[in-house]
């Protein structure tokens, strides 16, 4: 990647997009959102579907962006410090927020012997944590930034830095979250969230529990179990 660099008042102002992974339900084109984008300039995109989980992209100058993660920031703040208000709690806990960033691009983050990493953590006063192991299905790792609004936006800047002098080597498969699963309840309560999962080992486990008397109807359920978990294994899926 060779980005236009120009300087601005900020210092090295160029064109970046970075990608945060959120929780829960996330508007698109909620009011909050939308102040977000008007008032930063960064485009910002949210992923659609019926995940738990959501990818958040923000595109821009990185003036634009370093606006958007402080407002994105000071919002997290303000949220814990309204659920707080009815809340036992007297401590309250940092602002968190976790990057999507390619693998490739992890090492240079970290610096050798972590070096990288702790200078981050002691120039900033934020905690920075990369996963070891890559998202599911994808080439990019989670990168999760902890501590106040003001040390997460010092931190972000740090590591636009660092992804623009190293940028990704080879292609990127990007982490999508995938729909959450309609839970599947079997007879006797048990609930499963995937079909998939009643596999000869969930199977075996089932079995372990205190025998019960057997009905014809129990009789039939343990066969068509059993010929589900055989299908399955005739298939290869465990």
């Amino acid at each position: 990647m060779e980005p236009n660099k120009v300087q601005s008042e900020g210092g090295l102002n160029v064109t970046l997009t970075i990608r945060l992974l959120m929780h829960g339900k996330v508007r698109s084109h909620g009011e909050t959102v939308k102040k977000m984008r008007e008032e930063s300039g960064a485009r910002i995109n949210i992923s659609e579907g019926n995940c738990p989980e959501r990818i958040v992209t923000i595109t821009g100058p990185t003036d634009a962006i370093f606006k958007a993660f402080a407002m994105i920031a000071y919002k997290f703040e303000e949220d814990i410090i309204n659920s707080m208000s009815n809340s036992p709690a007297t401590s309250k806990p940092p602002v968190t927020l976790r990057l999507v960033v390619p693998a490739s691009q992890c090492g240079s983050l970290i610096g050798k012997g972590g070096s990288k990493i702790k200078e981050m953590r002691e120039s900033t006063g934020a905690q920075v944590q990369v996963a070891g192991d890559m998202l599911p299905n994808s080439t990019e790792r989670a990168v999760t930034i902890s501590g106040t609004p003001e040390a997460i936006i010092q931190c972000v800047k740090q590591i636009c830095v660092v992804m623009l002098e190293s940028p990704p080597k080879g292609a990127t498969i990007p982490y999508r979250p995938k729909p959450a699963s309609t839970p599947v309840i079997f007879s006797g309560g048990q609930v499963r969230a995937d079909p998939l999962a009643a596999s000869a080992a969930n199977l075996s486990l089932l079995l372990q529990h205190q025998p019960l008397p057997v009905s014809p109807l129990r009789f039939s359920h343990l066969l068509t179990l059993f010929d589900y978990a055989s299908y399955l294994h005739h298939k290869n899926i465990f």
